[in-house]
């Protein structure tokens, strides 16, 4: 079985935060949840986040400046932007992704991040064989 992979939730609104994060428990994700930015900045700091999923707007500081200083952190980690706000859409240019709230569905959403976490890992490693052509030995390297 593979390890579970981590999404960190951010919304100020404490009744989206559970929905999202029994959502995404339910298909088998670790799930770390966070009211506003500041909190949010602090878990990510301490790395082992595979996917950020965040409210555009918050107060002190908007999902978009969160994730610009998430990405500074680590620029690998995909990071999508949700808002109820279409027009928020251009504010949300640092996010790899940007959903609008109610224009989406739950499976839409859980397809994104299924995407973007198998993108951030990358290519499947492919095995050359213990043989050569020749079928002389050769030891197993990836490449």
């Amino acid at each position: 079985m593979r390890p579970k992979k981590t999404i960190l939730c951010v919304d100020d609104n404490e009744q989206a935060l559970a929905v999202r994060k029994f959502l995404l428990e339910t298909r088998g994700y670790r799930v770390i949840t966070a009211m506003n930015g500041e909190e949010a900045l602090e878990i990510f700091r301490n790395g082992n986040i595979d996917l950020v999923l965040s409210d555009l707007i918050m107060p002190q500081m908007d999902g978009n400046e969160m994730v610009r200083r998430m990405k500074d952190i680590s620029s690998e980690v995909p990071m999508i932007l949700i808002s109820g706000t279409v027009k928020a859409f251009e504010r949300a240019n640092r996010a790899d992704a940007f959903l609008p709230k109610g224009a989406c569905t739950p499976v839409e959403m859980l397809e994104r991040i299924r995407i973007m976490i198998a993108r951030k890992r990358g290519p499947k490693k492919v095995m050359r064989p213990l043989f050569d052509p020749d079928h002389q030995f050769a030891p197993a390297v990836a490449s």
